[in-house]
């Protein structure tokens, strides 16, 4: 009869400790940030994507400037081989066909390691307003009284009262006087096995 009693108290008391466990959920305060705009408008977005676009640019000059020196000499070999209509080159046209061929992929392979580092530089350069722009949005929401934040491309209509863009714009802009626009270089790998 005891352990009925006892089992029966303690069902009643966990049934009656319960609500007063539960918490009430807050009411849904949204705030919305347009990051894009924080990315086009911060300062040193800014000097930092000015600087992007140089270096897009000489690598497109370099690129016009490769094709320029090498479309003379494909144009001669093309009608050199066109003109032995389909025999085999002698020693010496297959000896330049390959040293042009030669010079393809050096010029490939400058071009490639130009685009790689220039794509490295943009995630740099995105890593490090990434790293400054997080920690900003907590303080923001929390100055506006919001719990959540929406990218404002993520959201159909809002009141512009819930947009903190500008806020966070000029927290970034403190917090972020300008980044590197050239990323580290890669550590050199070693050959396997050796």
């Amino acid at each position: 009869m005891i352990n009925r009693l006892t089992a029966a108290a303690l069902i009643a008391a966990s049934a009656l400790a319960t609500p007063a466990l539960a918490q009430q959920v807050p009411n849904a305060q949204i705030a919305v940030v347009d990051l894009d705009r924080v990315g086009r408008e911060c300062t040193a977005c800014k000097t930092a994507g000015a600087t992007l676009q140089g270096q897009v640019n000489a690598f497109n000059t370099r690129r016009q400037q490769l094709n320029t020196q090498l479309q003379p000499e494909r144009t001669q070999l093309q009608t050199a081989v066109n003109a032995l209509n389909g025999k085999q080159p002698d020693a010496a046209l297959t000896q330049r066909i390959q040293a042009f061929q030669q010079k393809e992929v050096a010029a490939a392979q400058e071009l490639e390691k130009q685009q790689n580092q220039i794509q490295r530089n943009q995630a740099y350069i995105s890593q490090q307003i990434n790293s400054k722009l997080a920690p900003l949005l907590q303080p923001a929401m929390q100055k506006r009284g919001a719990n959540i934040l929406l990218d404002s491309g993520a959201a159909i209509r809002f009141a512009p009262t819930v947009d903190i863009t500008t806020d966070v714009l000029t927290s970034l802009n403190a917090a972020l006087p300008s980044v590197a626009t050239t990323a580290p270089a890669q550590p050199a790998t070693s050959p396997q096995g050796r």
